[in-house]
C-alpha cells in the first residue's frame, strides 16, 4: 500500500502536468490563429489625448445611413423654412409700405389743412384808391357832357367834350372816352345838314332809327319833329318809346301821358307795344293804359 504522502505527491504532479499541457495547448491554438494574447499595459491618457482619440474615432466612424422618412421630411422642412422667409420679408415690406402711405397721407392732410387755413384767413379789404383832384374834376365834366349827349343835344355835348379833352389831358382814361363820344357827336351834327325839315319826315326817320336800335338818334329826331308840330300825338308816342328804351322812365311816362291825352285810342297800341316794356313795372303805366278804359 502506498502512503498518503505519495498519493498527494502524485496528485500535485498530475495537476501540474495537466496545467502544463493545457497551457501548451492554448499557446498552440493562439499561435495557429496568429493572434497575440499579450495584455497591453494599462496607461492613463491625458485630456488632450482623449480629445485626439475622439476625433480619430469620429473620422474613422462610418456615416450612418438616413432613413427614407427622415430624408424626405428634412428637405420639406427646409423648403418650408425657405418659403417662410420670403413670406416674412413680403409681410415686412407690406407693413412698411402701409406705414409710408399712412405718413404720406398724414403729410398731405396736414398740407391741405394748412392751405385751407391760409385760404380761410380773412383777407384785408383795402379801401378803393381816392381819385386825385384832376381825376375828380374830369369825371364831373364827363358826366355833364354825357347827359347832353343822351338828350340829343350834340352841339352842346361836342363843346363840353372838347373842353374836357383840352383841360384834363393828363387823365388819360377819361379823355379817351371823351374823344370817342366827341367823334360820335360830330358825326351826328354832320348828318343834321341832310335831315328833312318837315315833322312827318323827321318822325319817319325817327321810327327807322328806333327799329334799328339807335335810340339816341330816334329820340333826337322825335324831338326835332315836335318842335315843328308840338301837338302831334304819334310823335309824342314815338318819343315815349325811345325814352323808355333808353331807361328814362319818368320822361317816357310824361311823353306817353301827353300822347294819350291828345289821342286816347293809342292805349290799345300801348298795351302790346314791346318798346314800352321797361314801363310796365311802374304803377303809373297801368293807370294810364288799363285803368282809364271806361
Amino acid at each position: 500500500m502506498s502512503s498518503p504522502i505519495a498519493k498527494s505527491a502524485k496528485k500535485l504532479t498530475s495537476r501540474s502536468s495537466s496545467r502544463h499541457s493545457s497551457a501548451a495547448a492554448s499557446s498552440r491554438k493562439r499561435v495557429v490563429a496568429g493572434k497575440s494574447t499579450r495584455l497591453k499595459p494599462a496607461t492613463k491618457r491625458s485630456p488632450a489625448g482623449k480629445a485626439r482619440a475622439r476625433k480619430a474615432k469620429l473620422r474613422t466612424a462610418k456615416p450612418k445611413l438616413k432613413s427614407p422618412a427622415t430624408s424626405t421630411k428634412r428637405p420639406a422642412a427646409k423648403a418650408q423654412a425657405k418659403s417662410r422667409k420670403p413670406a416674412k420679408v413680403a409681410l415686412h415690406a407690406a407693413v412698411s409700405r402701409q406705414k409710408k402711405a399712412a405718413t404720406n397721407a398724414s403729410k398731405s392732410k396736414s398740407a391741405v389743412t394748412r392751405a385751407l387755413a391760409v385760404f380761410k384767413r380773412p383777407v384785408p379789404v383795402l379801401p378803393p384808391p381816392q381819385p386825385t383832384h384832376d381825376e375828380a374834376a374830369a369825371l364831373r365834366a364827363f358826366e355833364a357832357a354825357h347827359k347832353e349827349f343822351a338828350r340829343g343835344r350834340f352841339a352842346e355835348a361836342r363843346n363840353q367834350f372838347r373842353a374836357l379833352v383840352e383841360s384834363f389831358s393828363t387823365v388819360a382814361e377819361v379823355t379817351a372816352r371823351a374823344r370817342t363820344y366827341l367823334a360820335v357827336a360830330e358825326a351826328r351834327l354832320r348828318t343834321e345838314l341832310v335831315l328833312p325839315k318837315d315833322a312827318d319826315s323827321l318822325y319817319d326817320r325817327g321810327v327807322i332809327e328806333l327799329n334799328r336800335g339807335e335810340y339816341v338818334a330816334a329820340q333826337e329826331l322825335f324831338e326835332r319833329a315836335l318842335r315843328r308840330e308840338p301837338e302831334a300825338a304819334h310823335i309824342h308816342y314815338g318819343l315815349a318809346a325811345s325814352r323808355a328804351r333808353l331807361g328814362a322812365i319818368d320822361t317816357a311816362l310824361k311823353s306817353l301821358r301827353r300822347a294819350l291825352d291828345i289821342q286816347p285810342t293809342l292805349r290799345i297800341r300801348a298795351q302790346r307795344d314791346q318798346d314800352l316794356n321797361p314801363l310796365r313795372s311802374d304803377p303809373e303805366f297801368d293807370q294810364l293804359v288799363f285803368a282809364a278804359r271806361d
